[in-house]
């Protein structure tokens, strides 16, 4: 199956389907590949250059944004060449990136290979680019020209994959609305990491992020929302070394985002958040040794990186939270004591053993 994005910059394709990856590999005469190092080997046999990134937070850093342009020089990229991007967020943020600068912008397509990459970030054309200590400080705006997903490729996925992509994709449907939520749960109606229809609930994830896209490109409003856990996953995918993944560390924020709102007074949720938190709760609970890595942080350093993020202002604290009624709101903390006290509060209570296993 396949849909468009409409996009002020361009539009562009999503297609779902088997063996695409497969597809992709013919008919590549003025392609080159960047893929993460276990994509590399399998595109030796097609005869195209391939510049193989690691897939790690430094991969993604600033300064070696220009190892890949330089990359893309050496083997002969021109204006009319098409680069295809293989791989998960980090090549995803990589190709996004070099793509729109280089010779002020080639056309590319991208196959993402994470569960995470297929429900979410594969479309809205945003790159986030590391400097220095600070996460995600530049990026820009740059969709590819054609998104191939291939389910079968979560296949081999370890666990923790499988589980970021899925919180994300709770997180997304959840935003939309009740209805969104409702056809999502019906399609994974417990924490069960098998025995999904992924090509559904890819496709059913996409079209809700789409809206969202389409209404707010350029993450001006509505779309805004979809941050929803990410100012405190941010936070603890920072204090974490990044032991935690993006997926998880956002999994745990909307949870954290949850009990600051009941901290700051918001004693009771509707069903519909409650069901939310019990189906994060059974998500992470896949995860071996979750527990041990956000005891192992520190509540200033959380607290520390919480509030260096990018999305805050001078005078406030700006988080997604829920409201009384269940619906995903845009708060902005004033930066007060009062504040400064929940906010920590909160880190303190992800850090207990017990978060992750108490009910809403």
């Amino acid at each position: 199956m396949s849909f468009d994005i409409h996009s002020e910059i361009k539009p562009y394709q999503v297609k779902i389907g088997k063996n695409l990856l497969e597809t992709t590999f013919k008919g590549v005469d003025d392609s080159i590949f960047l893929c993460d190092s276990f994509f590399a080997s399998r595109l030796a046999p097609v005869g195209r250059p391939v510049i193989a990134v690691d897939a790690t937070e430094y991969a993604k850093s600033l300064d070696r944004m220009s190892e890949v342009i330089i990359r893309l020089r050496e083997s002969g990229a021109t204006r009319n060449t098409n680069l295809v991007a293989i791989g998960g967020g980090v090549i995803q943020d990589v190709a996004t990136f070099c793509a729109s600068i280089y010779m002020r912008g080639i056309s590319w397509k991208y196959l993402p290979t994470t569960l995470l990459g297929m429900v979410d970030s594969c479309i809205g054309g945003k790159s986030a680019v590391n400097v220095g200590p600070y996460k995600n400080i530049v990026g820009n705006f740059y969709p590819p020209d054609e998104i191939l997903i291939d389910p079968d490729l979560c296949g081999t996925l370890p666990i923790e994959q499988k589980v970021a992509g899925l919180c994300e994709a709770a997180k997304i449907c959840y935003a939309r609305g009740e209805d969104a939520f409702a056809r999502y749960l019906a399609l994974h109606p417990s924490a069960d990491l098998e025995n999904i229809d992924l090509s559904q609930l890819i496709e059913l994830s996409l079209r809700s992020k789409k809206w969202f896209i389409e209404v707010d490109e350029f993450d001006r409003n509505e779309r805004l929302l979809l941050n929803f856990g990410h100012t405190f996953g941010h936070a603890i995918e920072g204090a974490a070394k990044f032991a935690v993944s993006h997926g998880v560390a956002v999994g745990v924020g909307m949870l954290a985002a949850m009990h600051y709102a009941r901290l700051a007074g918001n004693q009771a949720f509707p069903q519909t958040a409650i069901t939310l938190a019990t189906h994060i709760r059974g998500l992470l609970a896949h995860i071996d040794g979750l527990g041990a890595v956000l005891a192992g942080t520190t509540e200033q350093d959380l607290f520390d990186r919480f509030a260096a993020d990018k999305k805050h202002t001078a005078t406030a604290y700006t988080i997604v939270g829920i409201d009384q009624a269940g619906r995903l709101q845009r708060l902005a903390l004033p930066r007060s004591p009062e504040s400064e006290n929940i906010i920590k509060e909160t880190f303190r209570a992800l850090r207990h053993p017990g978060f992750l296993s108490v009910a809403e």
